[in-house]
């Protein structure tokens, strides 16, 4: 029996990803915007500059952000390479606990500041209850990521359109997980005068049926739960450990493992 990591839920083959950073008071109206045309959003927060000039308030993160993912950004946005170790931890559990408080669940994942790091940020990650990080270094494919904790981006937003339609159209020979991950900050729409990108954006990919939307934390728990599933020397067996329901490719037909189930193929 040939088995293919090649699916998200429902049997796609697609997702679409997007995250910002800072937590500016311009997320309000790219959040309301994202609701609009059904797009999933994760956004990195400075807890330590909430209530600043041009951020968002704390008694708002619960409700404006409601069906999208709060994820880190350290407390006061350092370059973590230029610090000492505990205070990279420091920076990152504080701003974890304080976001949580308001997010009501486990907050997991970051994005680099200034999108700088090294081996030695990298390392300590783990330690700081911390599963995935995004840089800034887009790649401008659709892979999806070979380490979590150096989540790379397909593009910035100022590409989003152009790639939108292209991962549309996209079909590989060879049947496999494609994921468009655009990353951003939203201050840059009003900046640069460019909100209608938002727009032609989710005109052109939202609601779609061959796309799941997800956060960024959901892909990131989607593909864990996948690399867990245990099989029998024929593959005919499968049994998933977690309580995600994932999805695989056996002889190119979808199958769903529920959760905590043990599938029996033909």
């Amino acid at each position: 029996m040939r088995i293919r990591y090649d699916r998200f839920p429902g049997g796609k083959n697609k997702a679409l990803t997007l995250s910002f950073d800072d937590g500016r008071e311009y997320d309000r109206r790219l959040v309301s915007m994202f609701n609009e045309y059904g797009l999933k959003g994760t956004f990195h927060l400075n807890s330590g500059f909430f209530g600043k000039d041009k951020y968002v308030e704390r008694s708002e993160i619960a409700t404006l952000y409601k069906g999208h993912e709060i994820s880190a950004h350290t407390v006061d946005h350092p370059f973590l390479e230029m610090s000492p170790s505990d205070q990279v931890v420091r920076e990152l559990m504080e701003d974890r606990e304080a976001l949580e408080e308001l997010a009501g669940y486990p907050v997991r994942g970051m994005s680099y500041p200034f999108g700088t790091w090294n081996e030695r940020v990298v390392g300590l990650l783990p330690a700081a209850g911390i599963e995935y990080a995004r840089t800034t270094k887009s790649h401008g494919t659709y892979d999806m990521p070979d380490n979590f904790l150096l989540w790379n981006p397909t593009c910035h937003h100022k590409q989003m359109v152009e790639h939108a339609r292209q991962f549309i159209d996209h079909n590989p020979r060879h049947t496999r997980m494609r994921l468009l991950y655009v990353w951003g900050h939203s201050y840059e729409f009003e900046n640069d005068g460019n909100w209608e990108l938002v727009e032609r954006f989710g005109e052109a990919i939202g609601g779609r049926d061959d796309i799941w939307y997800a956060t960024n934390a959901e892909i990131a728990a989607y593909v864990r739960a996948l690399n867990q599933l245990r099989f029998s020397v024929s593959c005919r067996l499968i049994h998933n450990p977690s309580a995600t329901p994932v999805w695989v490719s056996a002889e190119n037909d979808a199958v769903e493992i529920p959760g905590g189930a043990t599938v029996s193929l033909a």
